[in-house]
Parts: C-alpha cells; sequence; structure tokens
C-alpha cells in the first residue's frame, strides 16, 4: 500500500501535501487513531507542565482544570482530525483551503518552526533523561562530550524512523511496542506517588489549598495548550483513517486520557516530590528507573511525530523534496537545535503558540464545520482569503488582550469562541 512518504504523485513532481489522499489507500481505524494519540498525548513534558499547577492551585481546582481543558482541547483535536479524514488533506491542505492558496504559506511556516522547537524540546528531554538514568545507575557522563552525544544519538533515532513508512510506525512500533510498554510505566509510577501520597496523608494532600498567583480558568489555558500545540499536526495522520467519525472518536478518546492521567500525575509528584527536576523527582520512585526508561522509549514517537509533521509542511512549500527527504532535514535541524536549546520559559512558549493557533484553527473550524467540503474549497481557493486572514488576525489580538483585560476568563476560550463564531457567520464571504 502506497503512502504519503512514496506516493506516485510526488514522483511525478506532485504535492502529497495539497493532494487528498485515496479511499483506498487509507488504513486507520478507530484503534489506530486512538493508539497514536494515546502514545503521543504521554510525555514526560506533558508531566512537567501539570507540575506548572502547583502550588498555585488547589488540588480539587488543578484536577478541575486538567479534566475540563483535555476533554475541550482533545475534543478540538478530534474536530480537526474529523475534517482531515474526510477531505483526505493534511494540515497544510486544510491551511490553503482556507487562508488562499499563497497566503497559507505563512501560518505553515510558523507550523514548522514551532514543530522545529518541539522536535528539539523532545531530543533535549530524551537527551537529559538518559544521562540522568546513566548517572542513577553509577556512570560518569557530567561532560559536554556526553550530552554531544546523547543528543546525537536520539537524533539518530528519529532520522532511522523518518526513514520508513509513517503507517507502519504508527501500526506497529507505536501501537504494539510503545504503547504497552507506556501503559505499564504510568501505571506503575501512579501507583508508587499514591502510596507516597497516602504515607504523607492523602486527605490533607486532597484538600490543600492553592497558593494563589493563578486561577482555574488560566490554569485551562495551560492544559488545553498541549493538545492545542498538536492540532497543526492532527490532520497529518488523520488523512489515513478510512472514516471521519473513527478518526473524532479515536483521536478524542486516546488523547483526552492521556492528557488527564500525565498532567495528574505531574500535580501528585509535584505534591509528594517538589522538586525543580521532574526527571530527579521520578527517579526518587521505587521501580522510578525502569518505569523512566519505558516513558523514555515511548517520547521517541513524540519527537518522531513533530519531524513527520513537520516535513509533511515543509513538502507542501517546496514539493521538489520528497516528504521523506525534508524528514531527514527536519531531524538534523531539530538535533542541531537541541544542541545550544535551554530547557527553561517552558510555559511561555505554549503559551506564545496557542495564542497563534488557537485563532488559526478557530477560524478553520469555523469555515470547514458541518460537512463543508474542504478539497472542494482547496480547488477553488483564492491567492489571499481576505476575511479568514482577518479573523485570524483578530483573533490573535483577542487572545492576548484577553489575558490583559480579563485574566480570570483566560484566554484560548474567548479567542476560539470569536474565531469560530466570525468563520462561520461569513462562510459565504
Amino acid at each position: 500500500m502506497a503512502t504519503v512518504s512514496s506516493s506516485s504523485s510526488s514522483a511525478a513532481g506532485g504535492n502529497d501535501a495539497l493532494t487528498p489522499i485515496a479511499a483506498d489507500q487509507r488504513a486507520f481505524g478507530t484503534r489506530d487513531h486512538a493508539s497514536l494519540w494515546f502514545s503521543l498525548g504521554v510525555g514526560l513534558l506533558v508531566m512537567q507542565v501539570g507540575a506548572y499547577l502547583m502550588p498555585a492551585l488547589g488540588t480539587k481546582e488543578a484536577l478541575l482544570a486538567i479534566v475540563a481543558g483535555s476533554l475541550l482541547g482533545a475534543g478540538l483535536l478530534g474536530w480537526v482530525a474529523k475534517l482531515g479524514a474526510d477531505s483526505g488533506l493534511a494540515s497544510a491542505g486544510l491551511m490553503h483551503a482556507v487562508y488562499g492558496s499563497a497566503f497559507a504559506r505563512l501560518p505553515v511556516l510558523l507550523n514548522i518552526v514551532q514543530l522545529i522547537g518541539w522536535g528539539a524540546f523532545e531530543i533535549v528531554v530524551m537527551r537529559d533523561s538518559t544521562l540522568a538514568i546513566a548517572r542513577q545507575s553509577g556512570a560518569e557522563v557530567a561532560s559536554p562530550a556526553w550530552t554531544a552525544l546523547a543528543t546525537l544519538l536520539w537524533g539518530a533515532v528519529v532520522m532511522l524512523l523518518i526513514s520508513g513508512s509513517m503507517v507502519r510506525v504508527v501500526r506497529k512500533l507505536i501501537a504494539r511496542v510503545a504503547l504497552p510498554l507506556v501503559v505499564l510505566s504510568l501505571l506503575w509510577l501512579t501507583w508508587q506517588f499514591l502510596g507516597m501520597a497516602q504515607a504523607q496523608g492523602l486527605s490533607a494532600l486532597w484538600n490543600r489549598q492553592g497558593a494563589g498567583g493563578m486561577g482555574v480558568l488560566p490554569a485551562l489555558d495551560l492544559v488545553i495548550a498541549m493538545p492545542i500545540s498538536w492540532l497543526p499536526l492532527v490532520a497529518d495522520y488523520a488523512r489515513h483513517g478510512r472514516s471521519g467519525k473513527s478518526a473524532l472518536a479515536g483521536t478524542w478518546l486516546g488523547y483526552a486520557i492521556a492528557n488527564m492521567w500525565c498532567y495528574s500525575l505531574g500535580v501528585l509528584v509535584a505534591l509528594t516530590l517538589p522538586s525543580e527536576n521532574l526527571v530527579a523527582a521520578l527517579l526518587l520512585a521505587q521501580g522510578g528507573l525502569i518505569a523512566l526508561s519505558l516513558i523514555l522509549i515511548d517520547e521517541v514517537d513524540n519527537a518522531y511525530g513533530d519531524t513527520y509533521s513537520g516535513s509533511v509542511s515543509a513538502h507542501s512549500l517546496l514539493p521538489r523534496w520528497s516528504i521523506r527527504q525534508w524528514g531527514f532535514v527536519m531531524a538534523a535541524v531539530c538535533t542541531g537545535v537541541a544542541m545550544v536549546l535551554p530547557m527553561h520559559s517552558l510555559e511561555p512558549f505554549l503559551l506564545m503558540l496557542s495564542s497563534v493557533f488557537v485563532p488559526l484553527f478557530g477560524t478553520i473550524l469555523g469555515r470547514l464545520a458541518f460537512g463543508v467540503d474542504a478539497a472542494a474549497l482547496l480547488a477553488r481557493a483564492p491567492r489571499a482569503n481576505a476575511v479568514p486572514i482577518a479573523i485570524w488576525l483578530g483573533g490573535i489580538a483577542v487572545y492576548h488582550a484577553a489575558g490583559q483585560l480579563i485574566p480570570q476568563a483566560g484566554s484560548a476560550l474567548p479567542a476560539l469562541a470569536v474565531t469560530f463564531a466570525l468563520a462561520y457567520f461569513t462562510r459565504g464571504r
């Protein structure tokens, strides 16, 4: 079966990212979507962001924000997945259909930049976790040479994966190998930290009040930020789905469970073992070395997901290079950035991305919701579609203004509501 990385249209000089995948070439069902997005939803970065909710929020407030934000964020992810499956278009194709063939290059470029950032972050996380595991085992790995070697090692692993078929990676490596291992590791860590919480007084931790500085709705923004960061990627995989309904259900279910679990585990770790270094805290748990190693294996698919989707976006801009060739370039660039990337300021990075991509996809959803044929829109798209462009830019302004004027309401929900409503009611323009 042909895949996007080796399809005939690429060989003919076509643009795979802007060409719908034929129905008989689609392989993913509900289980495939759920496995992929559960696996992509699990990560050390997600746990770290969950820990950021503490101590500002109380335990009950944090869990409320986690559940609500995960259901909403994963629901948006699933909705975009449905658009990708219904149309057969990659994310770049959806952007072209809504914003116009020339202007869409801007959000596509922004997506590539964010994917380089995320891919580099993932390699840094894998590198630092590898070194932490090695130190825990008694190895001397403090020199810069070891840091560089670990970075290059994980960059090479990502490059190896990108050389193969995306469909096989998802259905064989992720669903059959990585997913069972990561579920076992999460179960073990949850059991261990719940045991610590019980020893410290489970009732007291459950009723713990927040120190202030963050309300529930701003916390909701932080929880939504993680699934929102995947919005520009989801159609690149969902387009391989056999139906929009299965893409919606599998993506929503898989990612929501993973997001709630990892954010909650981050909160639990922050309550029981407060530490600026999440990896160090995880290693203190009984069996934490093994559990962290298994999560580290799963972290590879996050880096792969960023790299593959970035290569699809890059191919949409320069189709003379195949998706696989762009994948090698993306993996190399992410590895190079990881060599110099500091692991601080993650929260501002996430919120900055949300300010761009929440209104971007609020507009796309408003335009393409409820049965609109995205492929037909793409076929007759102008070079620049002024109304959606104005709505997107206005949505970015709403996002930042809401944070200043009504901070208690958050930023993501007002921006999403405004852009969706405006895009929906101006679909004829």
